[in-house]
């Protein structure tokens, strides 16, 4: 991830409020499996074609953000719940 690690201190989710951090590499690994088998929608309801390099997750871990290109994506329709990978 190259955006700034001092950003996750006041970056927090868009629908929950909750703060950030990175998602962990067994997790993303977990999350790109169910991608590559067309098993996640965003919010907004849309099936996730790419897999991810990096996301980030709410502290409880119920819903995640893409990164690309080493930005956070922000915005509430492209979260993806977690949930859906379990």
């Amino acid at each position: 991830m190259s955006f700034d690690h001092a950003l996750l201190d006041i970056l927090c989710c868009p629908l929950t409020q909750l703060p950030l951090e990175r998602l962990s590499e067994s997790k993303l690994e977990q999350l790109n499996a169910a991608i590559r088998a067309k098993q996640i929608k965003t919010e907004s309801k849309v099936i996730v074609e790419d897999v991810l390099t990096a996301a980030l997750v709410t502290r409880d871990g119920k819903l995640a953000y893409p990164i690309r290109d080493g930005i956070p994506v922000l915005l509430i329709e492209q979260g993806i719940a977690m949930a859906q990978c379990d």
